[in-house]
């Protein structure tokens, strides 16, 4: 692999479509690897956009307006980072060689919208999910809830971090969950989907790398994550999440059928739930993963390093390095250039980081920054991710 000078003639230009926390680390990792880095978001001051080399504010779901962008920077690889993107045009990019999408403009496309990667999954390649219907309106939701068995989870087909899902137990309740999850997709469409919930024990996230080596693409997995997650959105994480090993054998199989499937090279973050032996399919992203953040205090290579070297054809090392977890901090308020205290106390915590992603806004309930810490055991990197997060104090800019 070639990588050139950022901002001279032969530059390796990578441009981020979406520029959030997740985006910021990957663009950290690819300018270490002398890429030339453009963050793009829908909004301007992006976390990405405060360490890239250029950025631009655009419509992501306008086809010719994204187009336009990327064909007047001429990037040599393309990465989303978020579901909210005008898929097409980046398969039309694909398509013409203009640049490399990662993964792929297919797998992009296909899993922005969960009705996509959840047909793939279960009805072309015959991985095991919960019962599910796609319905396109409240009497349709009622009548899919009665068919699978109350309760049932409902989610738009396209969002993320538990944005329009709700989980209903009563009848009653559909038209609720139809209206909220309408106003509450990343994407306006009149689609959701209704599953029912699955009795596990937990659910993890199984980090599934592939990249070249030798020039054939190869397969590894990062130690399971665990998550805990409240109206759908992570609020802490671990790793490793103990499993049977019959439990992890069947995770990898699934996350490798699945990947394969999508192709490319990158990051993927594969959702599964796991009870005793049993494992079920739930969703991939084909990027770094919020739950991810952890990798940042427990391998040699984080999430982040990962996806930059594996999407730069460069050697991997999924290796686990110690115990370890995160916990989210929150806005805690509706404020733009909000500060925090408690920083020092957050940091006095035996071996907490932090990463504050610098968003220009906050809101209530919007993921502002992260503690991460290290331990002797699952539970007291718990306890120190969680005491380290608690220290924070979001307060009036």
């Amino acid at each position: 692999m070639r990588i050139g000078t950022p901002l001279s003639a032969n530059s390796t230009r990578v441009m981020l479509l979406g520029a959030g926390e997740l985006g910021k680390e990957v663009a950290i990792e690819l300018q270490r690897l002398g890429a030339e880095v453009i963050a793009v978001d829908r909004y301007p001051n992006a976390p990405a956009m405060q360490v890239a080399h250029r950025s631009h504010v655009i419509p992501m779901t306008d086809p010719q307006v994204l187009n336009g962008i990327i064909m007047a920077e001429a990037p040599h690889i393309i990465v989303p980072e978020i579901e909210a993107i005008a898929t097409e045009a980046l398969a039309a990019i694909e398509a013409a060689g203009v640049a490399r999408v990662i993964p792929t403009g297919r797998a992009v496309h296909l899993t922005m919208n969960r009705e996509g990667i959840r047909r793939l999954a279960a009805e072309e390649l015959g991985l095991p999910t919960s019962p599910y219907a796609f319905v396109g309106s409240a009497a349709e939701l009622a009548e899919a809830a009665h068919r699978i068995g109350l309760p049932v989870f409902v989610k738009p087909v396209m969002s993320s971090s538990g944005k329009g899902q709700s989980m209903i137990d009563a009848l009653e309740d559909a038209a609720n969950a139809w209206a909220h999850a309408q106003s509450s997709g990343r994407v306006q469409t009149a689609r959701v989907i209704v599953e029912e919930r699955i009795d596990f024990d937990f659910e993890i996230t199984l980090l599934t790398v592939r990249s070249m080596r030798e020039g054939a693409v190869r397969t590894d997995f990062c130690a399971p994550i665990g998550h805990r997650q409240v109206q759908g959105d992570y609020v802490e994480s671990w790793q490793p999440q103990a499993m049977s090993p019959a439990a992890l054998a069947a995770a990898q199989d699934i996350a490798r059928k699945v990947t394969d499937a999508l192709g490319g090279l990158g990051v993927f973050g594969v959702e599964l739930f796991v009870r005793g032996d049993e494992v079920w399919f739930s969703e991939v992203s084909p990027r770094p993963h919020d739950t991810g953040l952890v990798t940042l205090a427990t391998q040699t290579m984080s999430e982040f390093a990962l996806h930059a070297r594996a999407i730069l054809g460069l050697p991997v090392d999924v290796s686990q390095r110690d115990i370890g977890a995160s916990a989210v901090i929150y806005g805690g308020m509706d404020a733009p250039g909000i500060a925090f205290e408690g920083v020092d106390e957050a940091l006095s915590v035996p071996t907490a980081d932090l990463r504050l992603f610098g968003k220009p806004e906050s809101y209530e309930r919007r993921r502002m920054g992260v503690a991460t810490a290290r331990g002797d055991t699952v539970e007291q990197a718990r306890e120190r991710a969680r005491e380290a997060a608690s220290k924070v104090r979001p307060v009036q800019g």
